[in-house]
């Protein structure tokens, strides 16, 4: 299957290329409003008809019992607990070197400032099931809410034909402490983590990927007040090859996008067609023994192979796209990536596979799509905290700060501001 080639395309073409594949907009909009209103004034009942409707599936409860979580364990194999247990170390140890300790700063004389993180108290992860179950998203997210010390994390995620959660997400969920497991997914997930329902609790934040619907339900919900932790939606990966790379290798990392999803989107840039060429002809010979070979080749239908002349240009073009996933597969990739400025994160040399990153090498997967890059950054311990600014004045501080509070009161016309000083003073 080819990708869309380009050569040395002019910067105005580059918004267009930039452009990732989605539904139409109004239709898109228009369908998640009415979803996330039902859920709003019918809660459980909207929930229920939802996943008869779009899971095909009919439930009599939502929660996922204690006995389901417990006997997930029985029915994964011991080498793959083995690995979800390896990768949650790691995980733990990258998040749990991201605490901060509270420095204090004395700014003058007697005035003292300084940040304290909290927890966010109420948190909700969504994880995506359809056609590949991401049990893996649910120790990016549930790992470093614990390490932040979040009072209450509720997880949601469909279920399949059976009614049933796959059991390596309850194992994983067991493993990072998650007890509150819901059988809902799709934008309607959503609205019950948003809005609360009679089974589902409300959440402050609303964390975790998904498809086109999850993630404008997302960004609705998070204009009514519910923060979210970025706009995640459909996978993404851009690969910067030069022209003695290994075409396997840099074919396999953009089938590893590809098969996500059909809405997915894979870029290859380059300044060598040689390159370009071999890997064209390895994704052919890959892609035959795919399993999810369908919906890689319709994600590869929409995705870019693009070859630059000129490396600045090339450079330029990474940081305009703002991947959600970067490889720099060249041999002078830590000085490109000394120049990257938009990215998620970045995977560098030919033996640093995206596909680590997604699983166990302890970076957090959760990161922005879209070209939402340009102003996120991907999930990270302080992504479930917030932090209160405090400071402490001394009688002798006020003295020095306090002339200067009123003459800028003054100067606003809020009179009571400089008289909150002037009264302790005189």
């Amino acid at each position: 299957m080819s990708m869309k080639k380009f050569v040395n395309p002019p910067t105005s073409e580059w918004p267009e290329l930039c452009m990732r594949p989605q539904l139409e907009l109004g239709f898109l909009e228009g369908n998640v409003n009415n979803i996330l209103e039902r859920v709003r004034k019918s809660g459980d009942t909207a929930l229920l008809e939802f996943t008869r409707q779009f899971d095909g599936v009919v439930l009599d409860k939502l929660a996922v019992t204690p006995e389901e979580i417990s006997e997930a364990s029985l029915k994964l194999p011991t080498n793959l607990k083995t690995a979800i247990m390896a990768a949650a170390k790691n995980i733990e140890v990258f998040h749990a070197a991201q605490a901060r300790t509270i420095e204090k700063i004395e700014t003058m004389p007697g005035v003292t400032c300084w940040r304290k993180a909290t927890p966010i108290q109420k948190v909700g992860i969504y994880i995506p099931g359809g056609t590949a179950p991401l049990f893996s998203t649910v120790l990016m997210l549930g790992i470093p809410a614990r390490l932040a010390g979040c009072k209450e994390v509720i997880l949601c995620t469909p279920p399949d034909k059976a009614g049933v959660i796959n059991p390596a997400i309850l194992f994983a969920a067991q493993l990072t402490g998650i007890t509150k497991i819901f059988k809902a997914g799709g934008a309607q997930a959503i609205a019950a983590m948003a809005y609360g329902t009679e089974t589902i609790p409300q959440v402050s934040k609303i964390f975790g990927p998904g498809n086109q619907y999850v993630t404008k339900a997302k960004q609705i919900v998070s204009q009514q007040g519910v923060a979210i932790d970025m706009p995640a939606g459909p996978s993404e990966v851009l690969v910067m090859a030069e022209e003695n790379v290994n075409a396997k290798y840099v074919a396999a990392d953009l089938l590893s996008q590809a098969e996500h999803g059909a809405d997915s989107q894979v870029v290859l840039v380059s300044t060598s067609e040689k390159t370009l060429t071999a890997v064209e002809q390895e994704l052919e010979n890959q892609l035959i023994d795919l399993p999810r070979k369908d919906i890689a080749h319709k994600a590869l239908s929409s995705s870019l192979s693009i070859r630059f002349d000129n490396e600045n240009l090339l450079i330029d073009f990474v940081n305009d796209y703002a991947p959600e996933h970067l490889i720099i597969n060249t041999q002078n990739n830590k000085e490109l990536e000394q120049q990257i400025i938009n990215a998620g994160s970045i995977f560098l040399g030919a033996y640093t596979p995206e596909a680590a990153g997604d699983y166990a090498s302890g970076t957090n997967h959760t990161l922005p799509t879209n070209g939402y890059a340009r102003a996120f950054g991907g999930v990270a311990l302080e992504s479930f905290t917030k932090y209160i600014t405090v400071q402490e004045i001394t009688k002798a501080g006020l003295q020095i700060i306090g002339p200067v509070v009123e003459t800028m009161a003054e100067a606003e016309q809020l009179k009571a501001h400089g008289m909150a000083v002037s009264v302790r003073l005189s």
